[in-house]
């Protein structure tokens, strides 16, 4: 059965604390391990959430400020001494490559494992799997940054009962699913079409285009809400977004389900970040992150 969940490593943002690990966010999906933007301290966070460095398939980093991808040395060395069978491929942005090469490269170790390094340097798609589409979408933050959404592609729900009333069982299901048409009757007539699950990924970043495109849809929204609304001038300032706008955002592109992470240290009640997300009209399911938590994406529409 397959496994579709966010495992929520660490929330803080800009520094640590004693209830916050920096960033560090891994997606199950199908499978596939994709690790986002992982902080100081991921390595660890990694064990004490039950990640293994074989469940490592992609590492995706917005932007190269310390919070977002200081744990890149450890978890790197980590897929090399632990021998991860498979190739691991790194996204970040273009413009910070020389940061990855000098994180990749921080200390001696042997190198054991394919790490394909695939920078970002435009908005659009940036891989294909069969489960899903891999897309970033620029932000706008004082360093260049980047957003990631997955798009399953669409697929097809059959009726029962439209498939009873043609007369169509057993293997012939599976044949007109493939061809599209048996004995005169079309894949529409008996099936509708299945939208496929969306998840979008938004770090540091003020309102922009990038953040309306990455979250139209989303089935899940994991967001950075850093301050509290009545700090809206010192978010614009450092290019962050409140726990107002990131909803606003949510509500605005009808996502199934938010995920409020990357907390100032200034703050010290999570429950006000969800009072403004209310506040600011976003009705679906609302996760204010934890370290550690397992959050597991909506069912299929």
């Amino acid at each position: 059965m397959s496994v579709r969940e966010l495992v929520v490593l660490g929330t803080a943002s800009q520094v640590p604390t004693r209830h916050r690990n920096h960033n560090g966010y891994l997606l199950r999906w199908d499978g596939q391990g994709l690790l986002f933007d992982p902080g100081e301290g991921t390595q660890r966070q990694m064990l004490r959430a039950g990640v293994a460095a074989h469940d490592l398939n992609r590492i995706c980093v917005t932007h190269f400020h310390g919070d977002h991808s200081l744990g890149l040395a450890g978890v790197i060395q980590r897929i090399n001494l632990d021998r991860v069978p498979h190739p691991v491929v790194a996204h970040y942005p273009a413009s910070g490559e020389r940061f990855f090469d000098r994180l990749r490269y921080a200390t001696a170790y042997r190198e054991t494992v394919r790490l394909e390094q695939r920078p970002v340097s435009a908005d659009g798609e940036l891989d294909r799997t069969p489960s899903y589409v891999l897309e970033a979408h620029r932000l706008s933050h004082p360093v260049e940054s980047y957003g990631y959404r997955l798009v399953e592609p669409d697929a097809r729900r059959m009726l029962p009962e439209r498939l009873a009333a043609h007369g169509i069982a057993g293997p012939d299901v599976g044949l007109l699913l493939r061809r599209g048409e048996l004995n005169g009757v079309t894949l529409d007539e008996v099936s509708e079409r299945r939208r496929g699950q969306r998840f979008a990924f938004v770090m540091d970043t003020r309102l922009c285009e990038g953040v309306d495109v990455l979250a139209e849809g989303a089935d899940m929204l994991v967001i950075e809400s850093t301050f509290l609304d009545e700090d809206t001038e010192l978010a614009v300032e450092h290019g962050h977004l409140t726990a107002g706008q990131a909803a606003g955002v949510a509500a605005r592109a009808g996502v199934r389900h938010l995920v409020l992470t990357h907390f100032s240290q200034r703050y010290s009640d999570p429950a006000e970040f969800e009072r403004q997300a209310r506040a600011a009209g976003f009705t679906g399911e609302l996760t204010i992150a934890k370290d550690l938590l397992r959050v597991p994406l909506p069912k299929r529409r």
